[in-house]
Parts: C-alpha cells; structure tokens; sequence
C-alpha cells in the first residue's frame, strides 16, 4: 500500500502536537495527526487538568472547613476520594473530547497507533487495524514525556505511585511519602494534606521548589510546615521495602544517616524524561542528550524537515511552552517569520495551597549576572480585597535593574497568584520597565494591587505598606 501524502505530519496530540496540527491547518496545510493514547496527551488526560480538578475539590473542602471565619454553618463535612477522582477523570474525557471535535473542525487526519520514523518525512504507523505508512515534508515531533523512574522506586500501582496512579489513588493514604518536592510532587502533598493525609516531603536538594526564588520557597515551607506537613530536605530516599496489604519502609538518607519511617503510598514525583525511545531517531541522526532531542532556538533537529517540540525537547517541562513552540513551528513551515521562544519569557505555575508563580530570573540568578538590583515586595495582608477574601497569606516579588528599570523577574505566593502573573508575563513581553508600571492604574478593589505596590516599593513608594 503506498503511503498516505500530507503536508506535515505531527507525532503526539498533546497541547504541543495538537497546537502545531490546529495551526498548520489554519495556515492552508494538509496535516495529519499521529496518536498512540488518547487525544490531548498526558496533560490534558495525565497531568495538567486532571490534577487541577483534584485540587479544586481540595480547595473547596478548605474552604468548607473555615465556614465559621465568613459566618457560614456547615455541619458533617467530609469527601469522598472516589468521587473526587470520578469528576476528575470526567474533566479530563470532556475536554479530550474537546480536541477530537478541533480535529474535525480543522480538517485534520486523526491517525491511532504507535508510531516510527523510518526515513526523513516518513512516518510508520502500526495500530489496532494494522500498519500503514505517511508521508510529508515536514514532520513535527511531540511525543511528550514519562515520568522518570528511579531504580529501587519503581512504582507498582499499590504502593507505590507515579502521577498516574495518584491521579486515580485507590485509597486515601494516612501516611503519604511524596519523593520530589517540583510543581508535580507539592501539588500531590498539597492535595493529600488538604484531604487529611499525615505527608512527609523528601527533597534532594537544599530546599523544596528548588528552581524557585529562595525568599518565595522558603515561605511555601512555613505554609506547609503549618498545614501538618514534614518537611525533609538535602536528604534522598535509598529503598522502599514494600509489605503488601501493611505498607511501604522508606529508608532515607541524610547526612550520612538512614532512618527507616513507615508509609501507607509513596508517591515517586523526581522528574520527567523525554519519549525518545522506539522512533528510529539514532538511525535519522537526531542528537538525543539525557532523554531528550537536542533542538536549535527554532525547534530544527538538524535533520532537514524533522522538528521537535515540548517536552520531549527539554525544559521547561511547560504545556504552554510546548502550545508557543508548536504555533512557530507551523509558521516557521508555512514560510511566515518566527521568533525563538524566550525561556525567561515562560511563566511558571505551581497549584498547591497556597499557589505559586513566578517569570524570569530569581534574585539568586539575577545576582550572578552581576545586576544591580532593585527589589519590591507587597504581602498579601495589606491588601484590601485578599482581607476581604480571607486569603491574608502571601507576597508579590518583583525585581529589576536598578539602572535601566527593567523588570528582570516576579515571583509570588498567596491566593490565585497562577492568573496574577500574567500581567508580568506581558510587561516583560513588552519590555516594559517600572516607569510604564508605577503609572498603570490598576482596578480597585482586587489581588492585582499588590502587583503595583510590589513595583513602587522597588523605588520606595508603596503607599499602603
């Protein structure tokens, strides 16, 4: 059978691949999708949007709980894990479904199967009603990523969980080991907290949130220290002896010292590698350097007409950083000019309680650079719509050189800070600098005031600090 001719071929229907397909149609494209699992990928089905419906339902029980702080009665409050995780799961299949309609209305060729690329522009397709070939010039990589396995933490799906299995948790732990202290692993301990669970943190590094400004992290650590959670850092777990039916012995190291704690799960959150194995990239002459494909500021493998983008590309291990890569790829192909992807420009967004942001450099990095800086700072108690809201607990960061106003980073912690920082995003994106800020008006009253006094306290002006 002779192969099946596109214009560009997508490998992986995640928010990177289906992006990439959904734009290349626009652009006038015949495109055609390859999909081994299910439409949307691991963050739409795995990831991004199921967890963030466990941590609504998390949030809500919070809020449940403090009813007397806003003169509300609520009697018998409680949850129940299993339909936490139904709606959950009901989330995710509603938008999946969401995409196979896009690829319908764009007039995109779904095709289901595993896929290999056995030569430049061909894509081998083997599925459920056999094997079959395509064909284009252009080819997009999206595969995505795995979460990463450590020898010795293996997850078994009973005890010991990856994301995948703490998405669907068979039973509410009462003592939960969370390895790996990233957005992933506070996000779980955040969700499991809230619910009731006694969580222990395990951290490699110094701190937890290592990629974090330290001053943001250090506050996210008294804020779960207070919420009940154990906090154990520069410290790595060395075995798991698993008992079924009783539960997990976590030997952890510290120090130069082991201490066995009991656990009913552990959840194993210590990184993502990138899905690069089975394609034929080594025979293509693809680079691939620590599970992932070596990419140039455009996405180009060096193969010619072979591109890669998301996760399977590397940090930040973003959906939205893959949607914004998947989108100049298909310009790029479509002869329209592109701009490489900033990753100073890239949000980064963390859901747990309370929630973390931040874009740019930390204070750290910015130092390093040898910057002189300026440094606002706005907690959340003196802002009139957080008190009125409840949520006193937080900070604005921002940072910039003290020499040409430029806002070098912003960091936050405190309630809906992953939809505040988008107003830094687009400063930076417009290479604003303080004067252009210090004379924005911001509406009154909202949380996005402390955006503005964070920038007058950099020159000292904060009027209500």
């Amino acid at each position: 059978m002779a192969d099946r001719e596109f214009d560009v071929i997508v490998v992986g229907a995640g928010p990177g691949g289906y992006v990439a397909a959904i734009r290349a149609a626009q652009l006038g494209r015949k495109v055609a999708i390859v999909e081994r699992e299910s439409l949307g990928g691991i963050c739409l089905n795995w990831g991004c949007i199921p967890t963030k419906a466990l941590l609504r339902s998390a949030e809500v029980l919070h809020l449940m709980r403090r009813a007397k702080e806003f003169g509300l009665s609520a009697d018998g409050i409680g949850f129940d894990l299993d339909a936490i995780v139904k709606r959950s799961r009901g989330v995710a299949r509603r938008l999946s479904a969401g995409i196979a309609h896009l690829m319908k209305k764009n007039g995109i060729t779904v095709v289901s199967g595993e896929a290999t690329l056995p030569a430049p522009g061909r894509v081998a397709v083997t599925g459920a009603d056999g094997a079959e070939g395509l064909r284009a010039k252009d080819v997009v990589l999206a595969t995505g990523a795995r979460a990463r396995v450590l020898p010795g933490l293996e997850p078994d799906g009973d005890l010991v969980w990856s994301y995948r299995e703490a998405l669907v948790a068979p039973r509410m732990p009462e003592r939960l080991l969370v390895i790996g202290s990233g957005a992933i692993g506070i996000e779980f301990a955040s969700f499991f907290a809230t619910l009731g669970a006694k969580v222990t943190v395990v951290e490699l590094a110094p701190r937890i949130l290592p990629v974090e400004d330290e001053e943001i992290a250090a506050l996210a650590r008294k804020a779960f220290v207070r919420q009940g959670m154990t906090i154990i850092e520069g410290a790595s777990v060395s075995r798991l002896d698993r008992q079924p039916g009783k539960g997990v012995t976590a030997h952890v190291a510290r120090e130069g010292k082991v201490e066995e704690q009991d656990f009913d799960a552990v959840i194993v959150a210590v990184g993502i590698t990138g899905n690069v194995e089975g394609l034929g990239l080594e025979a293509l002459g693809v680079r691939v350097e620590r599970g992932h494909v070596v990419t140039d500021a455009h996405c180009g493998t060096g193969v010619p007409g072979l591109h890669a983008i998301g996760d399977v590309a590397g940090p930040p291990w973003l959906a939205h950083k893959a949607s914004h890569e998947g989108v100049m790829v298909a310009e790029r192909i479509a002869g329209l000019d592109s701009h490489p992807l900033a990753p100073g420009a890239i949000a980064g967004c963390t859901y747990c309680q309370p929630q973390i942001a931040s874009v740019g450099l930390t204070e750290a990095a910015a130092k390093e650079r040898g910057r002189k800086l300026r440094i606002g700072r706005f907690p959340y108690v003196g802002n009139g719509k957080a008190i009125a809201l409840g949520e006193t607990e937080g900070l604005i960061k921002t940072i910039f050189d003290d020499e040409t106003g430029e806002l070098l980073g912003a960091h936050m912690i405190g309630a809906e800070v992953t939809e505040l920082i988008q107003g830094y995003v687009v400063g930076r994106a417009l290479e604003t600098t303080e004067a252009e800020l210090i004379r924005t008006v911001f509406p009154h009253p909202t949380l996005s005031e402390m955006m503005h006094e964070s920038v007058l306290d950099a020159w000292g002006r904060a009027l209500h600090i």
